[in-house]
């Protein structure tokens, strides 16, 4: 579909063929790689439970379950995009009971204001003062349900609170919890009485999960437990077990030549020709040095998820379509040629040499 594979040449700042100089000794990298291994293996003792207690409601959908995971270990926000009935909203609520956070569930609709999400000023006349209420943003989990059902202004009054932590409610900058993550379901955009997210808001989002169907294994073990008793969830992980994971993943060990792969790959949705690709008709504009540092962090939290105290260019891979699929805007010839951001992200993987 987009022709024959090239040899991509070198990406900007180095000469093909050039060799990275490494700053400390193979023996050094292998002790700090070691040690940083058992502090993930000690830090990490809690993802396998509570995978196991959020798959007593959810039947199937690791990806998903994986996903919200990541979430919180790197405080990244996260858009789920699926039909209704794929058990999105269901599989935020059941995370929230596995851990011991606040939780608020906000439900977009087409006649909200940005005041019901941040809250506003109330007039108190026996004070003859404006009293700050406060909106339900300002709690640690929040589920924002058909985030796209909801005009653009409703759904631009995220912004600060996602990218900055605060909300702003006339003259005064309030902080909102340390520990604040969103977590945003829509409807494909195709569906009545959508609206497309704006650019500056669906860039702020770490990861876009695209949940499918249930395979049919799944689905038939569904029905089967409509028969059993519903068994309560019990909260594995509190907030200090999650920062204490984020100080871990911090650390964790990546080689400069997988630092190279990334940027290559982000790269090469801007200057495609750099890269031996003939992809410039179809990128209107490519992903945003953002989706290079989510790449990066996201790589580092599936290696913290496999034990591992190193990131390998197969966690960067794994990543890399979530990362930046609602990152590219396509072109018009791409969309009348029937591609998608998804193709081109797969024709950059498949034609860039992995380290």
């Amino acid at each position: 579909m987009f022709g024959k594979k090239i040899t991509p040449t070198a990406p900007p700042g180095r000469t093909k063929g050039q060799v990275p100089q490494q700053q400390m000794g193979t023996e050094d990298v292998y002790q700090k790689v070691q040690k940083i291994s058992q502090e993930v293996e000690n830090a990490s003792r809690w993802v396998d439970p509570l995978q196991k207690e959020i798959a007593k409601v959810i039947i199937g959908q690791e990806h998903l379950i994986r996903s919200l995971i990541i979430g919180l270990l790197t405080g990244g926000h996260i858009l789920l995009e699926g039909l209704p009935g794929l058990a999105k909203t269901l599989a935020v609520k059941t995370l929230a009971k596995a851990i011991q956070v606040d939780f608020r569930r906000i439900q977009f609709t087409p006649d909200m204001l940005p005041a019901d999400i941040i809250g506003t000023e109330i007039y108190n006349p026996q004070q003859t003062s404006f009293e700050t209420k406060q909106g339900p943003i300002f709690s640690s989990l929040i589920l924002t349900d058909e985030i796209n059902r909801a005009p653009a202004k409703v759904q631009s009054a995220l912004l600060e609170a996602m990218e900055e932590g605060q909300v702003t409610i006339g003259d005064t900058t309030f902080p909102l919890p340390e520990l604040f993550l969103v977590l945003a379901t829509q409807n494909p955009v195709d569906q009545e009485g959508t609206y497309p997210l704006p650019e500056a808001q669906i860039d702020r989002f770490m990861l876009k999960i695209v949940v499918d169907y249930p395979s049919f294994e799944e689905e038939l073990q569904l029905i089967n437990s409509l028969e059993d008793t519903p068994t309560p969830l019990i909260p594995i992980i509190t907030s200090d077990d999650i920062f204490s994971a984020r100080r871990v993943l911090g650390q964790i060990y990546m080689d400069e030549k997988i630092k190279r792969y990334i940027v290559s790959l982000v790269y090469a949705t801007r200057e495609p020709r750099n890269f031996g690709l003939d992809l410039h008709n179809y990128i209107e504009i490519g992903a945003s040095p953002r989706a290079t540092i989510n790449l990066a962090t996201v790589a580092k939290a599936l290696a913290f998820l496999g034990h591992r105290g190193y990131v390998t260019p197969d966690d960067v891979k794994e990543a890399a379509m979530d990362v930046m699929r609602h990152r590219l805007r396509i072109s018009y010839e791409a969309e009348a040629e029937g591609i998608s951001s998804e193709d081109i992200i797969r024709k950059i993987l498949d034609t860039i040499p992995v380290p």
